[in-house]
């Protein structure tokens, strides 16, 4: 437990400091936001700070913060300083400058300023990255609450033959279909409480539990502080693969956006941004040291690669530490998880190609008809992966692969920024994390089976003059806007 308690000590004292540094940076001020400089009734429309952070909370936290410790555990209890370390230093560090470049910019998406900050090629590149990713995140997100509900809260077998799943299917779809169309205060805006209520209300008891319940918490010692995996898996690039949103995610960056539009203060970053995805970071630590404390205890817990699905893994923790009722309650806030993760990755998507094709988002016929071209293409996902053997684990994979590759292109536009403004040493808060996210990255594309599937020792090679060239375009980049005296924001109207 020890250990457990000194990953939490650091994620709570880190947000506080690392917070500040990041603030005193971007030095918020009273500029008018996009909220109001654009407002336009459906995705520019100003809200409260509460509500903002609340959607955002629910935008970031999508399975990934509960799925991806539960399998990451299996690295031991290393787990516990890795995830708060990455949190505090990258992930909540990325959120909070891509949130607040895209206020800067007149609550651009972050594929223009992608395009803004580096070059044409660089900006298609990541158009494809992203926009198969949300195409990916989409169909996760219809899978994995689905599945979820079938088999925990209606007994159903979950198959793919089985009719229930299709309809729990198609009414997550119909849902997906209302949020991505209607202005973002008309259902996200209203129903996001409810769901922030039962998601924070299920992870406050499983912490309680934690400590009222008897479980037990390995701590790091000589013998685990590597990350021994049962099966046989490298620490180093698997880790920060499979535990993603909790320490790092480049979807994060495609989210920020929405919520720039909707705030009325650029000096709510820090709360909306960095402690929402602080917070996520403590959901991850809850979900990890749950899944290690019901193991421990001697539950039957189907981990391992072949085993049954992490989503079985959900259902035995929530119900072992909350009961029945409680166990069904924490369930429900899983599934709220994605659901508000997969709505919203819809929305960007449809925001993006708006903004990349010149398409008034106002009228409802160019909503529906960029809409209804994004859900044919994640249907046919989504039937792939369901029918298909081993179809959601290779998802799953090119899932995670490419929400890591989408964070190296933010980490790049913020370190291009605060050279740009001509910060010394700010940038490379930015850089350190992008070069080894891009090393992380790819060697794992090099060695995995759904890759290039080399040896190990060949993929680390390969990810490091990969983070070597990243690094020097990224600072040459940097350096050339300095010197050009580009203008790297939009005039603040006060």
């Amino acid at each position: 437990m020890t250990t457990f308690i000194i990953g939490l000590v650091i994620l709570a004292v880190g947000s506080v400091l690392y917070g500040k540094l990041c603030e005193s940076i971007i030095k918020p001020d009273d500029r008018k936001t996009p909220a109001f400089t654009k407002m336009d009734g459906v995705d520019y429309v100003p809200m409260k700070t509460w509500k903002n952070s609340l959607i955002n909370l629910l935008n970031i936290a999508g399975t990934g913060p509960i799925l991806g410790p539960i399998q990451g555990i299996l690295f031991g209890p290393v787990v516990f300083i890795l995830i708060p370390i990455g949190n505090i230093l990258g992930g909540a560090m990325h959120d909070y400058f891509s949130g607040m470049l895209s206020i800067r910019n007149n609550g651009m998406q972050m594929p223009d300023l992608v395009k803004k900050y580096t070059n044409n090629a660089v900006f298609n590149l990541y158009n494809v990255f992203i926009c198969l990713l949300m195409l990916l995140v989409g169909a996760v997100f219809i899978y994995t609450p689905g599945d979820i509900a079938a088999t925990q809260l209606f007994g159903f077998s979950g198959s793919a033959s089985a009719p229930s799943t299709w309809v729990i299917y198609a009414v997550i779809f119909a849902y997906y279909i209302a949020a991505t169309m209607f202005p973002i205060d008309k259902i996200i805006g209203r129903i996001y409480p409810i769901f922030g209520a039962i998601l924070l209300f299920s992870a406050v008891v499983i912490f309680i539990c934690l400590f009222t319940g008897g479980y037990r918490l390995d701590d790091v010692s000589l013998a685990n502080w590597k990350g021994i995996h049962p099966g046989g898996q490298r620490l180093v690039p698997m880790f920060f693969i499979t535990v993603a949103c909790g320490i790092v995610s480049g979807f994060h960056s495609t989210q920020t956006a929405i919520i720039s539009r909707s705030m009325t203060s650029e000096k709510q970053g820090r709360l909306t941004f960095y402690n929402m995805m602080v917070l996520e970071g403590f959901i991850a630590m809850i979900w990890a040291a749950a899944a290690m404390a019901v193991f421990n205890k001697g539950a039957a817990i189907p981990f391992g690669e072949g085993s049954a699905s992490p989503n079985a893994v959900v259902g035995i923790v929530a119900k072992d530490m909350m009961g029945q009722v409680g166990g069904l309650l924490a369930i429900l806030g899983v599934i709220v998880l994605p659901i508000t993760s997969g709505d919203t990755a819809l929305r960007s998507l449809r925001l993006m190609i708006g903004d990349l094709l010149k398409i008034d988002q106002r009228p409802v016929k160019n909503r529906l008809s960029i809409s209804s071209v994004i859900f044919v293409l994640v249907t046919c996902i989504l039937v792939w992966a369901k029918m298909s053997p081993g179809g959601f684990n290779t998802l799953w994979r090119y899932f995670a692969w490419s929400n890591q590759m989408i964070s190296i292109f933010a980490f790049a536009i913020i370190t291009i920024y605060l050279l740009g403004k001509g910060h010394r040493y700010a940038p490379f808060m930015s850089l350190i994390p992008g070069a080894w996210y891009a090393f992380i990255t790819f060697a794992y594309i090099c060695n995995a089976p759904i890759g290039l599937n080399l040896p190990m020792n060949i993929a680390y090679v390969l990810g490091v003059i990969f983070a070597i060239v990243y690094s020097f375009l990224i600072y040459r980049q940097g350096i050339n806007l300095r010197s050009c005296k580009t203008q790297l924001e939009a005039s603040p109207v006060l």
